[in-house]
């Protein structure tokens, strides 16, 4: 590409940086991707990944490459670890914790931490027990109770927080001991209240369609729906005259997701079929992705995130924001409460402690979600406690003891915080923050 068409060539957007007041001396210069692969074809790609490599933008690549890595060394110690009854389990564990690390990465993007989400989902958990068991209320708005209850919290903690002043930090871990309180509390003397397996929230980790047309449907809508994202996305660009991905690169996208989809559904399919809890994950990632992505509250999010000053001098209401972001943070640990309740099918005393905080905050971590705010997506709640949950699955298989899980764990968590910010010290170099 000529240096002339080089300087034409439209900034990223999503991020914030020196772009306006010009490039920081040295700085690898900033060009649109889907010019790149338009002018260069596969060369565009190679630069475009060899930019974002000095500029630091891995993205999910490492955790990507990671989680290949760790299922290669599991399947190769034991060939159970791949089998359709071992992903399946796996599919179902990664779920009542992916909620609640969704809940995270909300935070997260503001630059804040939520040290409350086990003990809020704990409350959960029990707050419809009671209601649902010992009072003999509808089960559907005992389940509305709960995550009112978890959604009431969050903003609670986020009052304090956004209004009041005090640190997230402090607000949080003073409602982990709290809450944990509360929920012995309204569990009282018993400590332990079982749930009907043929229930409402029994049936949400219990229950699998063994239709095979479920999960390859599911696979379908997914593939189909990706491909009229892209598709649309790209003819709305070039229809305002701005860089936009080829159909070629739209194709190749949409194959991959198609093997993966289509792959995901054969294993299921080999065990019991799709699990409930699964395809309920998979729905609330897709929900939360379209409303950071695609909604005007989602880029007061990010924007939040990068700069809270320039936020507010720009017109959004940085409180209003903030209380909301805890919220639904305090919903989503709700609903993973009630997921886990479901898988033990019960509520206990051990509701929300051991480690889940540390799981649920690693896992988005993990998955690619940045401690300082600003980047990051729903979708590193997944990619996270894959790789959690598989080093959990495979040393189980194993029989390695549960001390090196976390050990292993911790160092992972670490591993992902230094690419964090070796990431951004590159970024703040090559003059893109």
């Amino acid at each position: 590409m000529s240096e002339t068409n080089l300087s034409k060539a439209p900034a990223e957007t999503g991020r914030t940086g020196a772009a306006d007041g010009g490039a920081a001396k040295g700085a690898t210069p900033a060009v649109d991707p889907r010019l790149l692969v338009r002018e260069e074809g596969l060369a565009g790609y190679l630069s475009d990944f060899g930019r974002k490599l000095r500029s630091g933008e891995l993205g999910s690549v490492p955790v990507v490459v990671g989680l290949i890595v760790i299922w290669a060394i599991f399947q190769l110690m034991d060939p159970a670890f791949l089998s359709a009854e071992n992903l399946s389990n796996l599919s179902i564990y990664i779920v009542g914790t992916g909620l609640i690390s969704v809940g995270i990465v909300f935070v997260l993007l503001l630059g804040e931490i939520d040290l409350s989400v086990g003990s809020v989902s704990g409350v959960a958990s029990a707050v419809f027990a009671v209601a649902a068991v010992n009072n003999g209320v509808n089960e559907w708005l005992a389940v509305a109770l709960a995550l009112v209850t978890g959604a009431l919290i969050g903003a609670l903690h986020g009052f304090f927080f956004a209004k009041i002043g005090v640190p997230a930090f402090v607000v949080t871990l003073a409602g982990l001991l709290f809450w944990n309180g509360f929920m012995l509390r309204v569990l009282g003397t018993t400590g332990t209240i079982n749930l009907d397996s043929d229930g409402v929230v029994g049936t949400l980790s219990n229950h699998y369609f063994t239709d095979v047309a479920v999960a390859y449907g599911t696979a379908t809508v997914a593939v189909g729906a990706f491909f009229a994202a892209q598709f649309i996305g790209a003819r709305r660009r070039a229809a305002a005259g701005i860089p936009s991905r080829p159909m070629g690169e739209i194709a190749v996208r949409t194959g991959l997701l198609a093997i993966l989809a289509f792959g995901a559904a054969f294993m299921l399919n080999q065990y019991k079929g799709m699990p409930l809890a699964l395809l309920i994950f998979l729905i609330v990632l897709v929900a939360m992705d379209f409303l950071l992505r695609r909604t005007s509250y989602g880029r007061k999010v990010f924007a939040l995130g990068g700069n809270t000053e320039a936020a507010r001098r720009a017109g959004i209401n940085v409180t209003a924001i903030r209380i909301s972001v805890f919220s639904i943070a305090g919903t989503m640990a709700a609903f993973g409460g009630l997921m886990i309740a479901s898988r033990i099918l019960a509520a206990n005393q051990g509701a929300g402690t051991g480690n889940l905080l540390m799981e649920a905050i690693a896992a988005a971590v993990i998955g690619g979600t940045s401690l300082f705010g600003g980047r990051g997506s729903v979708w590193s709640a997944l990619l996270g406690m894959l790789v959690i949950g598989s080093i959990a699955s495979g040393m189980a298989l194993l029989g390695i003891a549960a001390a090196i899980q976390y050990m292993i764990t911790g160092a992972v968590l670490l591993a992902a915080a230094v690419v964090d910010s070796v990431s951004r010290r590159t970024q703040r170099s090559a003059g893109r923050t």
